[in-house]
């Protein structure tokens, strides 16, 4: 384990470490486009004034009644608070800058105000917005778990922030609000998330805040939760504000404050956040395509190292909510007393084996291995390993064991600095009853829903589930689906670590998916507990056995074993006909159920047979690949990419559920023209080739994980109708198979690709 302080508090320095400190212009950074989507967001999607997984997510919020289309709304034309946490189901310490000239009381209840986009500017680390009825300029940047603030109010008038410290906020009711000053310049405060259906434990978030001038007036009401406080009256030099967080002490927030911020200099923490954001960014270049290509995939990149967010403080205090008491964990300190990894609130795993499993493995493998850490930890200290916890507590967000492909991946590529004996107890409890297999979406608490039980004695999950209704997403094939998939991977894992019981025991089980295989169909179909199908059955029919999905995408959930898949259909030929004769299908909607996961349910959308709105249907394209059609894959990832993944505006982005990475990550591996359909979990695992969109790519591997200094990918002739890979080379030979392995790519090299228009 290497100490995460290293890595974030000292990041200039490891500059030198990498090949890339001759920067281009523009620099990747530069290239971010933060309104990617902007208008279908949820709470947790926008970032501005944040760092990679920062515990401080500061931005405006348009909305903030629940966690679905609220946050920052692009289209939205009033802002009711700048907000420090937009996580997995947590919110927390609003504020709003106001200015008056009568009494403030009259602002308590009534302190919103209009904006226009005309007046602000939104880039990586940084936000700056003009408040209409103010007449304040409001400019946020943060370090990792402090936000800071500069105001510049209008002279003549009285200068105050409010503190939002009740009611709705985002995905949580805000209670227990308090504020006290603490001196001159200082106000300790905090506030308390309740319980949701999702996370069903409260979780409190203290904060310490400091400003650069004196406190002169204090307002409060009441009746209603909120505080003003005031500074006099504005002689038109900026105000600025501190606000440390942290989820287990104040003592910590201010530690976090004063150690990553002592000073008052915001644009040297504006200038910081950048260069941490360049750092990360910078570790892929590319070159060619468009200007706008280039800025959405790089916008595509920066998406997928947020959104799962940081819950220890510098110290490595974090809290722990997976007992039946509250208390205060503490991560494993280096020499110095420095903790060797973050703790994370995270959303759910589920699709991660496509996305951020690889793309993280690959370009940062120190960032993979501290999640590891993490999810290890939560089992050291409730007994399972999450898939998507939140404040330091399960959530049970979605279906199986969607963690394990992330742990054996990272192991089969030589990412080990975890401890491996302790994760594979955690993960083997997972597939067996009372772990996470037992458990579907959101049951805290019961273990009857996920009903591997019957995976277990019958060879599938029935649906309707016999046993009742516990949690969300009981949906029974394509639960088996889903096991039969992280069965196989488990398995693989166990043959690394020796464990030959095991492995036979979870390859059985990883055939399981058969037994939802209807023949007569041609589609994977739901069972009764008597083994009875499903009628009536319409295989696009959305939600009717399988997760977010239908029976046309589920059918090719079978990422460890598309041969055996293809068996069951007549062979490969006519699996590659079926599944191209849905792309065919699937086109006509531009392979997304509309533009947002919001009409995903809508009556035509619904029926698509390929959706590249949701995670179960992130691999289709790359399924030809294993039918002896790479063409197929190459022409239909790139049409995928044209529809779904290219757009650069507010409107559009991902047309569907990004979920914290996910979408993101997923269109920078397709961009790449890289893919792993098993997620790495094999020994020696293989990326897969499909159509890269980019002249050449760089990829600089990190020295502490990797021999290589640099994988390159050169595309020669690429064209908008180029799809087709008419040679490989990878350091001057010739490649027959579908892609190359692990051990090859990471000791370093050149991809040559010659590009055609025919395959």
């Amino acid at each position: 384990m290497r100490p995460f302080t290293f890595r974030i508090y000292f990041l200039l320095c490891l500059l030198p470490l990498f090949s890339f400190q001759v920067k281009p212009d523009p620099q990747p950074v530069d290239l971010v486009y933060p309104m990617l989507d902007a208008a279908n967001s949820r709470w947790f999607y926008f970032s501005s004034a944040t760092r990679p997984f920062g515990m401080v997510n500061l931005s405006p919020d348009h909305e903030i009644d629940g966690a679905w289309n609220s946050g920052y709304r692009y289209d939205a034309d009033t802002i009711k608070g700048f907000s420090h946490i937009h996580a997995w189901q947590l919110s927390g310490v609003s504020v709003m800058p106001v200015s008056y000239t009568e009494a403030p009381e009259k602002l308590i209840a009534d302190y919103y105000t209009s904006y226009s986009h005309e007046k602000e500017t939104v880039k990586a680390g940084y936000h700056k917005v003009f408040l209409d009825r103010y007449e304040i300029d409001v400019e946020l940047t943060a370090s990792h778990r402090v936000g800071m603030h500069r105001y510049k109010y209008p002279k003549g008038k009285q200068a105050g922030v409010l503190f939002h410290l009740g009611g709705i906020l985002g995905p949580s009711s805000m209670v227990d609000g308090q504020l006290k000053q603490t001196g001159k310049r200082r106000l300790e405060g905090q506030i308390t998330n309740s319980p949701t259906s999702r996370r069903p434990k409260p979780i409190k978030v203290h904060f310490q805040v400091v400003f650069d001038r004196d406190i002169e007036s204090w307002t409060a009401h009441d009746s209603l939760p909120h505080i003003i406080v005031g500074f006099g009256e504005s002689q038109g030099n900026p105000v600025q504000m501190k606000v440390g967080l942290s989820y287990t002490h104040p003592d910590n927030a201010m530690e976090n404050l004063l150690t990553e911020i002592p000073h008052w200099n915001f644009d040297q923490v504006v200038a910081d956040t950048r260069e941490v954001w360049n750092e990360l960014l910078g570790r892929i270049q590319i070159e060619g395509n468009t200007e706008t290509q280039q800025k959405r995939f790089y916008t595509d990149l920066w998406k997928a190292l947020q959104g799962r967010r940081t819950i220890s403080d510098v110290n490595g205090a974090y809290p722990d909510h997976t007992r039946d008491t509250f208390r205060i964990g503490q991560l494993p300190v280096d020499d110095e007393g420095k903790p060797l990894f973050r703790h994370f609130n995270s959303d759910s795993f589920w699709g991660a084996q496509w996305t951020i499993a690889v793309l993280w493995a690959l370009v940062y493998p120190d960032i993979a291995e501290e999640f590891a850490n993490s999810f290890v930890q939560y089992y050291k200290d409730g007994g399972l390993i999450p898939r998507g916890p939140s404040g330091g507590n399960y959530t049970y967000v979605m279906t199986g064991a969607s963690s394990t492909p992330f742990f054996v991946g990272l192991y089969q590529k030589g990412i080990r600095g975890f401890d491996i004996s302790t994760a594979y107890e955690g993960l083997k409890k997972n597939h067996l009853p009372g772990g996470m297999m037992s458990k579907s979406g959101y049951e805290h608490q019961t273990a009857r829903g996920g009903n591997v039980e019957d995976y277990m004695s019958k060879g599938y999950v029935p649906y309707p589930n016999s046993r009742g209704r516990f949690g969300g997403h009981e949906q029974g094939a394509g639960q088996t689906l889903e096991y039969s998939y992280q069965d196989w991977t488990l398995a693989q894992l166990s043959r690394a670590l020796g464990k030959r019981a095991d492995e036979a025991l979870f390859l059985s089980r990883s055939q399981n998916y058969k037994n939802v295989y209807d023949a007569q169909s041609g589609w994977m179909r739901p069972k009764d507990e008597k083994g009875n199908w499903m009628e009536p059955f319409d295989p696009y029919d959305y939600g009717k056995g399988f997760v977010e999905a239908n029976g046309a995408q589920f059918t090719w959930f079978v990422p460890h074993d598309i041969s055996g898949l293809a068996q069951l259909m007549g062979g490969k030929e006519k699996a590659a006909a079926k599944l191209n004769w849905q792309f065919e299908e699937a086109e006509k909607l531009g392979f997304t159920s509309g533009t947002s996961h919001a009409v995903e349910t809508h009556p035509e959308y619904r029926r698509i047979p390929v959706n590249y709105g949701n995670q179960p249907s992130m691999q289709m394209a790359y399924v030809f690949n294993y039918l002896d059609r790479p063409d197929l894959t190459q022409y239909w990832s790139r049409k995928v990419l044209d529809k779904a993944f290219s757009a650069l505006t507010p409107h559009l982005g991902y047309n569907g559920d990004e979920d914290q990475g996910l979408m993101g990550s997923l269109a920078v591996l397709m961009k790449l023209g890289l893919f792993q359909m098993n997620a790495g979990t094999e020994e020696n695992p293989i990326y897969e080739l499909g159509s890269p969109i980019f002249d050449k790519a760089v990829i600089h591997l990190h020295p502490d994980y990797y021999s290589g200094d640099t994988f390159t990918i050169q595309a020669e002739n690429i064209r908008p109708d180029h799809f087709y890979i008419q040679s490989k080379i990878f350091n001057g030979n010739e490649i027959h198979d579908i892609g190359i392995r692990h051990d090859a790519l990471v000791s370093g090299g050149i991809l040559k690709l010659e590009m055609g228009s025919k395959p």
